[in-house]
């Protein structure tokens, strides 16, 4: 996917962001054997993926992928993931997203995960805008931004031009 507009990071900073993320995830589940890392959707299965192959690299905790498939426009529609609810069972999980706009496709996600007696939800984006309507913030965090409603931001992770793009 190419995107246009102002490139506000590069793959070596996103990565940088990631193994940032990865070491603030490590420092608040050092006591952890497993963590599930759940990607919101294909950009977040990527991130989390990344997250997941970075927190790996440093520490012995066994990193668990998931991902959630919600409808971004009105996510109380079906929500569902790859694996069942009840591998989470006393376990920590981190709900992964590329951008926090609003909240309300994060909110839904981390919502879903309460049905099952989970130790604990923490949640982490790449970019978190500040234009919250609901009351969720992100735990780890690659980037604030203040940017006007208006204004787009893409996460690209692959192809011949990656990076952060505000358009």
């Amino acid at each position: 996917m190419k995107s246009t507009g102002s490139k506000i990071k590069n793959l070596k900073d996103i990565h940088s962001s990631i193994e940032r993320i990865a070491y603030q995830i490590y420092e608040s589940n050092s006591e952890e054997k497993v963590i599930f890392i759940v990607g919101i959707g294909e950009k977040g299965k990527v991130l989390s993926s990344l997250i997941g192959k970075s927190l790996s690299s440093i520490s012995k905790i066994k990193v668990e992928l998931i991902t959630l498939y919600i409808d971004k426009k009105n996510p109380l529609n079906k929500i569902n993931s790859d694996k069942p609810l009840n591998v989470l069972k006393n376990n920590s999980v981190v709900v992964v997203d590329d951008v926090l706009n609003t909240g309300k496709t994060l909110i839904y996600a981390v919502s879903y995960f309460l049905q099952a007696p989970v130790k604990s939800i923490k949640t982490a984006v790449m970019v978190n805008r500040n234009h919250k309507k609901f009351p969720i913030k992100a735990d780890f965090k690659g980037i604030s931004l203040a940017t006007t409603i208006n204004e787009h931001i893409s996460v690209i992770l692959d192809g011949p031009d990656p990076g952060i793009f505000l358009t």
